[in-house]
């Protein structure tokens, strides 16, 4: 009989427990991993300047193909100059960071302080808005092995011819027909995007590129060749003379070969005076006189971001 009593009363009290028992599901809103790490989950992160939104402009991004986090400081590429070499890829060091939150704080040697809320888009897209001037640069994260540094310097190669001081001829094939290029000795490539203005030299060769005389000036033009991503068009449009068209390879860092079609006569030329895009009190090495940013290839739109932000 107290055997009975025993198993209804435990039958019941289960019974009890069980009609009294609701699901309650918590959700983690933390993220699962810091700023910080996030930062330094990928060694390379590229700078989509197309992708930008925004009418404003943060100077050091806008110059900067690819952004790195590591151990407090930032390191970029900003020039097509030694892409994937210098620095072991991660391009020369720009600045400090502080990541908390999810806001990175950057100290520019140059540009200053700034600061942005960062947005994780994907798992390897971030977004840094700057809320002083509500603009938004995306980056996509990559490792140094799997980054293909190729198609950025190739994808960008306007800017390659902009970051010396001049180009020197400095071969002419034998073959090839007389024509007025054959007087051209130098040429320089004036920042300013895809579509730029141009100087070009007929002063003897050997001469130092800070005392040259420029003879003519212009607009140029580099274009794709489809099915080849390393060979280029050259169009150098002379103001009062006809157009010369080249089709531009690059040897090395530092010499091109143009390809003259009209005459089949081939040209090499050698950078002088190489600029290097940052601009610090305490460097001994040339920099730039200009600023050269970076321009997208779309008109500029609007942030979303700044329509929701409480003010």
């Amino acid at each position: 009989m107290k055997t009975i009593k025993l198993l209804l009363a435990v039958a019941l009290t289960a019974t009890l427990f069980t009609s009294c028992y609701t699901e309650v599901n918590q959700f983690d809103d933390e993220p699962t991993i810091s700023l910080n790490q996030l930062l330094n989950s990928y060694e390379i992160w590229y700078v989509d300047i197309n992708k930008t939104e925004g009418y404003g402009t943060t100077p050091f991004l806008q110059k900067a193909f690819t952004m790195s986090f590591k151990n407090g400081s930032v390191y970029a590429n900003n020039n097509i100059v030694g892409l994937g070499n210098t620095g072991n890829g991660l391009g020369i060091k720009i600045g400090n960071y502080d990541a908390y939150d999810m806001i990175l704080d950057v100290f520019h040697l140059v540009d200053g302080f700034e600061t942005f809320d960062i947005y994780q888009i994907n798992s390897n897209t971030i977004e840094l808005y700057n809320p002083n001037n509500d603009t938004s640069y995306f980056l996509e994260g990559y490792q140094r092995n799997n980054f293909d540094y190729d198609f950025v310097f190739y994808d960008n190669i306007h800017y390659f011819l902009q970051e010396y001081n001049a180009w020197e001829k400095t071969y002419t094939s034998d073959f090839g027909a007389l024509n007025d290029f054959d007087n051209e000795n130098y040429l320089q490539f004036l920042s300013g995007g895809n579509d730029s203005e141009f100087r070009s030299s007929q002063d003897a060769t050997g001469k130092n590129v800070n005392n040259l005389y420029w003879d003519y000036t212009g607009v140029y033009g580099v274009g794709n060749i489809t099915g080849n991503l390393k060979l280029k068009t050259l169009t150098l449009d002379y103001d009062f003379f006809n157009n010369e068209h080249f089709e531009l390879s690059v040897i090395n860092d530092k010499k091109i070969e143009l390809y003259h079609p009209a005459s089949k006569t081939v040209y090499e030329f050698t950078g002088r005076g190489y600029i290097q895009y940052l601009k610090t009190a305490n460097t001994k090495e040339k920099t730039a006189t200009t600023e050269k940013l970076r321009k997208q290839r779309k008109d500029k739109v609007e942030n979303p971001r700044t329509s929701t932000r409480v003010l």
